[in-house]
């Protein structure tokens, strides 16, 4: 079983210090649920996961099955497991969807599939996910809108196959439509074995997606963890009254 274990992490941003400290541990089969105000780190945290070079590591750890993969290269971490699905994907024209997927498989995989093995994995997928077959011929997120963007992401890590995932907002800019569908995509890839870590600002998302675990990150620092219903809480009270509340009990 995978475990990806973050240690003390510190991480800065153009000299400034953004995540503090935090502590996370996420074993494949597992769904955590990050959440938090704006600013407070989550999106440079998974950044840092994946080794974006803008994101500095100023002291700390993650590892990969004990082993440290700090210094180790985008498609590295890549290969040992991990997958970042972005909260604004970029758009790329010219590069087909099926091109892009296909080549994205096989530099993870090492052993090529051939071309209707290919398309009939990702039939197959499309079918799972509930997206249109047209999607695959158009080029990669040029002209999509934001649900479509996401179901993109959603549709790469199906055929991907992670052993732990880090959703980064995904749930940004959707309608009530779009979010139920994606969600019921994530839910469906969700399993014993993939890892998954949902970033978000709103329990929106949740009520699709039951997590496991939630964690409240707060200036750099996961400040509380519990079960689902802290995000139910969340929902209810705000991040304001919940940090309060913690400042008087202790």
């Amino acid at each position: 079983m995978t475990k990806l274990q973050i240690k003390d992490l510190h991480v800065s941003v153009k000299g400034k210090q953004i995540v503090k400290g935090l502590n996370l541990t996420i074993n494949q089969g597992e769904i955590h649920a990050l959440m938090g105000p704006n600013g407070s780190g989550k999106s440079t945290l998974a950044q840092a996961i994946m080794g974006h070079p803008n994101y500095n590591i100023d002291s700390g750890d993650i590892l990969i099955d004990g082993e440290s993969i700090i210094n180790l290269p985008v498609d590295k971490r890549a290969k040992k497991g991990l997958f970042l699905s972005f909260q604004y994907p970029a758009e790329v024209p010219g590069v087909s969807m099926m091109n892009f997927f296909r080549m994205a498989m096989n530099a993870l995989n090492g052993a090529p599939k051939t071309i209707p093995e290919f398309r009939q994995i990702v039939k197959q997928k499309m079918e799972v996910l509930k997206v249109d077959e047209s999607f695959a011929k158009r080029y990669l997120n040029e002209g999509f809108s934001g649900g479509e963007k996401k179901k993109s992401e959603i549709l790469q890590m199906a055929l991907l196959n992670p052993k732990i995932a880090i959703l980064d907002e995904t749930d940004s800019g959707l309608d009530i439509d779009a979010l139920k569908t994606v969600s019921e995509g994530i839910s469906s890839l969700a399993g014993p074995e993939t890892g998954l870590l949902l970033i978000t600002h709103y329990n929106r998302m949740l009520k699709y997606i039951t997590p496991h675990f939630v964690h409240i990150l707060v200036d750099g620092r996961i400040v509380k963890s519990g079960d689902s219903s802290l995000a139910m809480q969340l929902d209810e009270k705000g991040y304001e009254n919940i940090i309060k509340e913690m400042t008087v009990s202790s």
